[in-house]
């Protein structure tokens, strides 16, 4: 009764209410259907590395960069776009999260960005789009973060190398555009190519005989046309719009800094950024605006609301930061902002300029001009490393700091936990560049002798400059110099005491030298605060097999594998220990898996034959110990065992078997066969 009275009130008695309502008027017309939605455009995102501002027309020649002159032509050009970082992975990860490195906790190059931070490319996959990426520069490598949300993420480079030829990288793109898919279509294109060494291609490298690093932007500016081309032939129907923005500029000389990372300058912080596409009218702005921008500018192109979009009016100061001085070298940490026509900048002391009046930043007019209120109001509220509630980016593994290195970038690997006393200003630092690069790039190639000379030269003008103290000792360390090496790691831990890579180094150093009661402390700090850090990890795995403790060796053997470039020979050593602790099974596991990361390269099959056979897994261990070279020096076991195989097998030639092992063994093998019962009745 209940059921059928709550059914009355719920559905029956409302519905008769309506049609008593309808009673003696005319049904009200049908509501047409909404119209549908219009189809969502495709993107392009291209972002040119190390490219200045001024390197591109309109305000280089157009002549030498006729595909971004032409794009400009039909696009929204933005006249005062800025990174908010001049380094790559910070600055991409600002555009495709739309978030300031202070927000999205990736400060440098080498940092993995977290996942619970969001990614333009994810939400566009959301919406149906095919997506794509396609980066030339290690720096921008899947394990650092931004790969989230592509479908393909291509980042493959020959064999040795960190980063690949905008020709290489267009090729691959235009592959890619070239095969069919009816859905929309978000495709990103990254050209790492003027960075120093700038060395063009023909024929740009004779047109540009005396501005090589203008030779590298034209040679990139032909890829960007093949590339905008591609993308319009591939529309399928659809509309298209294109974002073309560089990660950031290079100093050229500029205010000290010939490359990039260390100031916050015009050269290296104002961008070259246009938007195109279908139904976006061309024009100019010269309102400050954002790379940060660059998420929310794709989303409303496909169609969402997004706020902060570069198509709508711009709102707030727009901010900036380089804290790689901060991070490796313990100077004051930078953060600008800009406003207007104000640009201030933040170092230990404020600099004020007109960028509009002064854009080469030659007159500082901090004391003398107030700055805007709400200018200096975020400038001082900035996040810093260490301090903000942004997702913590862990640090990169040994493999890719080295790699990173190789391309001029020093990787600290943690964050000060304050601003030394005395710390000096980057723009007061500015000789010490040049050695500082080129010290990072000898330590990366192993010229130990050369990088210390330049390490010296750094710590001799700057006495607190934590990453060249701990390079030095460890220069001096490889040298086998021992003494100056203990001397350095004393003065780099005067300068930070809780500084996670002194205490790696130093560790690994007294490895090195035998004292693994002194590196056990060390390196057991360092893996507890960085768990990822291979040298560490593998370090302190030398430490327990000396101090006995095997079990522990070979789980940290086992948790280096997925991090080390070469992880068959890990697990080699972790097997032999598991095979030493009589662990069987996890031995043959550990065994397997290096034969089939090794291949031909494998060298234990004696040892796995050994285990098959004493957990009477025969064919295996006859297989095993038949790839044993017969000139190996494990030759003689391998026979020894093989015919007691064959024995166990009823092998019909096991008697061959057992005469070849009596006929190649050694002094230990010989005792071996003569006390091996199997062999009785077998032997002459």
């Amino acid at each position: 009764m209940g059921h059928g009275r709550s059914f009355l009130l719920r559905v029956v008695l409302p519905a008769a209410l309506a049609l008593a309502s309808g009673c003696g008027r005319e049904a009200a017309p049908p509501t047409p259907p909404p119209a549908p939605a219009p189809p969502r455009p495709s993107l392009l995102l291209v972002t040119l590395d190390t490219t200045r501002a001024d390197a591109l027309a309109p305000e280089a020649d157009a002549a030498a960069t006729p595909a971004f002159a032409a794009l400009v032509a039909r696009g929204m050009r933005f006249t005062q776009a800025y990174a908010t970082a001049p380094t790559t992975l910070p600055s991409h990860a600002s555009m495709l999260s739309g978030l300031y490195p202070g927000e999205h906790g990736v400060h440098e190059n080498g940092r993995h960005l977290s996942e619970r931070v969001p990614l333009v490319a994810e939400r566009l996959r959301e919406l149906g789009y095919s997506t794509a990426a396609f980066v030339s520069g290690f720096p921008l490598k899947s394990p650092f973060g931004l790969a989230r949300g592509f479908d393909l993420y291509d980042d493959e480079f020959d064999a040795g190398k960190t980063e690949r030829v905008a020709r290489e990288t267009t090729e691959r793109a235009l592959a890619w555009l070239a095969k069919s898919d009816p859905r929309p279509r978000f495709l990103w294109v990254h050209y790492y190519d003027p960075h120093e060494p700038y060395a063009p291609p023909e024929p740009f490298r004779s047109r540009f005989p005396d501005d090589p690093y203008q030779g590298e932007v034209a040679a990139m500016d032909h890829e960007l046309g093949r590339l905008l081309a591609a993308f319009e032939a591939a529309r399928g129907g659809r509309g298209t719009a294109v974002l073309v923005a560089a990660d950031h500029g290079e100093g050229r000389g500029e205010h000290g800094e010939m490359l990039h990372g260390n100031l916050l300058y015009q050269g290296v912080m104002r961008v070259p950024l246009v938007v195109a596409g279908s139904g976006l009218a061309p024009g100019t702005r010269s309102d400050p605006v954002s790379l940060r921008q660059v998420r929310a500018t794709l989303l409303s192109l496909a169609g969402e609301d997004a706020d902060g979009s570069l198509l709508s009016s711009g709102s707030g100061p727009v901010l900036g930061e380089a804290m790689q001085p901060f991070l490796n070298y313990r100077w004051q940490p930078q953060v600008m902002g800009v406003a207007g026509r104000q640009k201030l900048i933040l170092s230990g002391r404020l600099e004020l300029f007109d960028i509009v009046d002064d854009p080469g930043e030659t007159r500082d007019l901090a004391g003398t001009v107030a700055p805007d209120r709400a200018l200096a109001r975020a400038v001082a509220g900035y996040p810093l490393p260490g301090t903000a509630a942004a997702p913590a980016s862990s640090p990169a593994g040994e493999e890719e700091r080295r790699r990173l290195a190789s391309l001029g970038y020093l990787v600290s690997g943690e964050t000060p936990g304050t601003i030394p006393d005395g710390a000096p200003r980057a723009a007061d630092m500015t000789p010490l560049f040049g050695d500082l690069d080129s010290a990072a790039l000898a330590f990366a190639g192993g010229s130990w002798a050369r990088a210390a000379q330049l390490f010296e030269r750094v710590l001799a003008r700057d006495r607190g400059n934590l990453m060249a103290a701990v390079q030095l000792a460890a220069c001096r360390s490889f040298l086998g110099r021992e003494r100056e090496a203990l001397e350095a790691f004393e003065l780099a831990r005067r300068i930070d005491p809780r500084s996670i890579e002194v205490r790696h180094y130093l560790g690994l150093h007294h490895l090195t030298y035998h004292h693994p009661e002194l590196a056990a402390p060390l390196l057991e700090a360092v893996v507890e605060a960085q768990p990822d850090r291979l040298a560490a990890i593998e370090g302190l795995a030398q430490v327990r097999v000396s101090q006995g403790r095997l079990a522990e060796a070979a789980s940290l053997l086992e948790r280096a594998v997925p991090l080390s470039r070469n992880p068959g020979a890990r697990l080699v050593e972790a097997g032999l220990l598991r095979m030493r602790l009589g662990e069987t099974g996890p031995a043959i596991a550990a065994l397997e898996r290096a034969r089939g990361a090794q291949g031909a390269a494998f060298r234990r099959d004696l040892e796995l034959g050994v285990l098959y056979l004493s957990v009477r897994r025969l064919e295996e261990a006859r297989d095993a110990l038949d790839r044993v070279p017969r000139g190996h020096a494990d030759a003689p076991m391998a026979l020894f065992k093989r015919a007691q195989v064959s024995v166990l097998l009823g092998e019909t030639d096991r008697k061959e078997r057992v005469r070849a092992a009596r006929a190649g063994a050694d002094e230990t093998t010989r005792r071996l066969i003569e006390g091996e019962r199997l062999f009785d009745g077998l032997l002459p």
